[in-house]
């Protein structure tokens, strides 16, 4: 009774999104039976909607398919099961240990910049450095919470800064191209299609890249350079967590490195972070 109550009207039956995430992986019946120890004949019943897979095969292909978490419950509703994995937000006094981690975290990684965003790229905290960095652009862009896809290719936001900026946007769009091929998310495809159409300035130089694309940015007459990183939660239990992700930029020559000392210790002391809890 409580599925039949999750599962709202005109939720694709389990057989279809099974189909769907295969044929978005590449995988056919057949690979999928193999990896998941099941049959193609019984994949061929679940699909066409003439057998409903157990709970742990269920699990077994989502696992075998890199399901996201999100839609490993949308799996389990479809089906007929409880979802299993929590969606706790942030604010959630049960989050508090949690969240209070994540500040510290990203005081540690001063005076680099850093941030922490969830999966359609909103903030949900930042250090003293990032906002450093991102200060004097559009106050609307400022606005909990910021999310950092608008903000960086917004002609009012670092669009203008960025000296290797149809570099940059290349990579970004590329990175967004893919997680939505992972995830299905069409809120995420929206977002693609809004900041995509932002305009490109022309005549732009190509700066040299090394071991991978670095940022060029233009802080208070510098030419500051970073090399992002992104880290994500191992194995996370619940929705929210799994779509975190820490950025860090961390400097790609001795200049940037000692202007980011110098910025960070200019900067005032900490304030609660864009979209704080």
């Amino acid at each position: 009774m409580i599925t039949q109550l999750l599962r709202s009207p005109g939720t694709p039956d389990v057989g279809v999104l099974l189909r769907r995430w295969r044929d978005r992986r590449g995988v056919s019946q057949l690979e999928l039976a193999s990896r998941a120890g099941s049959s193609a004949r019984h994949i061929s019943f679940i699909e066409t909607g003439r057998a409903r897979p157990s709970h742990t095969l269920l699990m077994r292909f989502a696992e075998q398919l890199d399901v996201p978490v999100r839609e490993r419950n949308a799996l389990l509703i479809a089906a007929g099961f409880a979802p299993v994995f929590s969606e706790t937000p942030l604010n959630d006094p049960t989050m508090e240990r949690f969240s209070g981690e994540l500040d510290r975290l990203l005081a540690v990684h001063e005076p680099n910049p850093a941030l922490v965003h969830d999966g359609l790229y909103n903030v949900v905290g930042a250090n003293r450095t990032l906002l450093a960095l991102i200060s004097g652009v559009a106050g609307h862009l400022l606005k909990p919470p910021i999310n950092t896809m608008r903000l960086t290719l917004h002609p009012e936001g670092l669009a203008p800064r960025i000296l290797n900026f149809a570099q940059w946007r290349a990579h970004l769009l590329g990175q967004m191209e893919r997680q939505i091929s992972v995830t299905g998310s069409a809120a995420l495809a929206d977002l693609y299609q809004e900041v995509a159409a932002h305009p490109v300035p022309d005549g732009e130089p190509v700066l040299p890249a090394a071991y991978a694309l670095p940022l060029y940015i233009e802080w208070e007459g510098r030419q500051l350079s970073f090399i992002s990183m992104v880290t994500t939660f191992n194995t996370p239990l619940d929705v929210t967590v799994s779509e975190l992700a820490i950025e860090t930029f961390l400097p790609s020559n001795p200049e940037t490195a000692a202007a980011l000392r110098e910025m960070s210790a200019e900067v005032r002391p900490p304030e609660p972070g864009p979209g704080s809890r």
